[in-house]
């Protein structure tokens, strides 16, 4: 038999022994991670720079009002009016004589142009009976028929798009045709049929021509077929005697009273002269003391806002309200159909700006320090204004700084 024996014991292995790190090879560790993270820091991000150039600005008080607009302008009215043709072009350059339209009093009717008509059409049609009987040729009437064929062409090319004056153009083919009809009046003089349809036409002209006046420009213009009541009341020998109260009420649709009796009468047109006009404007700052000659940019807010200089002329405050009357140098074409609006007036300065961080205080004096080659030198100036991120300046000893210089940057 064999004797057992018990299993000898088995030795487990001794675990090793914790190692902690020490407080230096901690502080060692932190130290890399710090210059680890400064390095991708610098390395990575953008620097700041160093500099700056000085540049241009504009700097500024800005005052809101509302605004009555006046012209210098015409308006002519007439008696018992029917109805109106149009000859000149609206808004177009008129001179003295230039044929504005033709009025037809109430009693004119369009029937009586009817009649007119008919009588000239039986002129036409017997005047092409006779020119087909007519056996032997005349020269000129073909000429002259050649000239109104010629002058229609053209009428007919300006109404497609091509480049002229239909005025004229209407006024030469006018004249052809009288022309022409003068020839047919000689050729058939003796013709009593014929003779008498002329009659008839002239009579019927004469009872028209009776109710109808030819408008020509009284003076020199831009000429306008709209009105809006105010040109008889506020004009431009007269604005200035208007309070602050009347202007607000104006603006707020209250006519001038004027010294005519309109009744029955109609404005026809008016006459604008070119280059001159005053706003009335009423600001709402009413602590603002302007200064009488002074130049002021001035918008004037409406569908298609408009900038114009205006030069202040007198002011008057009474009643709480500012009123500052404006004359303007400028074309009046913008202007022509506005009456009331919002302006914005400024008082524009011309200055220089550079960044906040040039600014330096040295000696508890403000400045910039400029860059010129290897030599920086300090330049003490007025903070005349800070807006929009920047620093507006002017120099304390005038033409040390301009514009364009490079100035260092502290940040």
């Amino acid at each position: 038999m064999y004797e057992m024996m018990p299993p000898e014991p088995v030795q487990m292995p001794t675990p090793p022994e914790n190692k902690r790190m020490s407080v230096p090879q901690i502080m060692l560790i932190v130290l890399v991670l710090a210059f680890a993270v400064w390095y991708l820091v610098t390395a990575l991000a953008p620097q700041n720079p160093t500099s700056a150039q000085i540049q241009a600005g504009v700097i500024g008080s800005r005052y809101t009002g509302d605004c009555l607009i006046v012209r210098d302008e015409i308006p002519y009215n007439e008696d018992t009016v029917s109805s109106v043709r149009y000859v000149a072009e609206e808004g177009s350059y008129v001179t003295k004589g230039t044929k504005i339209c033709n009025v037809y009093s109430t009693s004119y009717s369009t029937k009586e142009q009817k009649v007119l008509q008919d009588y000239r059409d039986q002129i036409k049609e017997y005047q092409i009976k006779l020119l087909r009987q007519q056996v032997s040729t005349d020269a000129y009437m073909e000429k002259l028929e050649a000239d109104v064929l010629t002058r229609a062409r053209e009428v007919r090319e300006l109404i497609a798009g091509a480049r002229g004056n239909m005025y004229n153009q209407e006024t030469e083919l006018a004249a052809a045709i009288k022309k022409r009809q003068e020839r047919l009046r000689e050729l058939y003089v003796k013709d009593q049929r014929l003779s008498r349809y002329y009659d008839d036409e002239q009579s019927q002209l004469q009872r028209i021509t009776s109710w109808t006046k030819q408008c020509d420009a009284k003076a020199e213009g831009l000429v306008s077929f709209y009105s809006d009541g105010y040109e008889y009341g506020l004009t431009m020998s007269n604005y200035s005697e208007f309070s602050p109260a009347e202007v607000r009420a104006m603006i707020n649709g209250a006519k001038p009273s004027d010294n005519l009796s309109l009744k029955g009468k109609t404005t026809v047109y008016r006459l604008i002269k070119d280059g001159h006009w005053v706003v009335l404007m009423l600001i709402r700052d009413n602590n603002w003391n302007p200064v009488e000659g002074a130049e002021y940019e001035l918008k004037l807010e409406n569908f298609k806002d408009t900038m114009v200089r205006a030069r202040v002329l007198s002011f008057t405050r009474t009643g709480g309200e500012l009123e500052v009357q404006l004359e303007v140098m400028s074309d009046v074409q913008p202007v022509m159909y506005i009456r009331t609006c919002t302006g914005v007036l400024g008082d524009n300065v011309t200055s220089l700006m550079v960044p906040p961080q040039a600014i330096w205080t040295q000696d508890n004096m403000p400045g910039v320090v400029v860059l010129d080659g290897d030599y920086p030198f300090f330049i003490p100036v007025n903070v005349v204004d800070k807006r929009d991120g920047m620093v507006y300046i002017s120099p304390i000893q005038p033409d040390t700084i301009y514009e364009g210089q490079t100035v260092k940057l502290f940040w």
